[in-house]
């Protein structure tokens, strides 16, 4: 049974319901993000970096690994979840965020306004971690990123999406 599945009951041909254009998309944006993150794990180890920063005066995400590796790209900050109350904020609802690292959570909402989907014009709602995912997904696929990461502050966690990596040497 795949995740849009479980959240939004069975899907399969000559069931009751066939899912809409936005769950469509949803599920594709999930399934690349997630061959996305297959690739960059095996490339260049994301999810392993000993700490990961984001300098927002540059917009860049950076990973700090070791070795010494450090590995930098330009980072959107799609929105905030909060792991206690299930809180999402969308990042251009935050006042304080950096306003050019909103863009892309921007034309998530105009995708939103666009075709009436609530839950990407409201400034906050609350779900689930994968709900959060699969904003991150959306906005990845939207605004064609290279991929999504999660970063922990906390009992809050900062969904962003990157652009094309660069490794160095410290």
């Amino acid at each position: 049974m795949g995740l849009l599945n479980k959240i939004f009951g069975d899907q399969s041909p000559g069931s009751a319901s066939k899912p809409t254009e936005f769950e469509t998309l949803l599920e594709a944006g999930m399934e690349e993000l997630r061959l996305k993150t297959a690739a960059h794990k095996q490339g260049w180890g994301l999810g392993t970096a000993a700490r990961w920063d984001l300098d927002q005066s540059h917009g860049n995400l950076i990973f700090t690994f070791g070795d010494g590796t450090v590995a930098t790209c330009p980072a959107q900050i799609i929105g905030t979840f909060d792991s206690t109350t299930g809180e999402w904020l969308w990042a251009w609802a935050n006042p304080s965020l950096a306003e050019p690292l909103k863009r892309d959570s921007l034309k998530v909402k105009e995708y939103g306004e666009n075709h009436q989907i609530t839950k990407l014009t409201a400034h906050e709602w609350f779900g689930k971690e994968n709900d959060a995912w699969q904003m991150a997904a959306l906005a990845c696929k939207l605004c064609e990123a290279q991929g999504a990461y999660r970063g922990p502050a906390g009992k809050t966690f900062v969904f962003m999406t990157f652009g094309k990596v660069e490794l160095s040497k410290k």
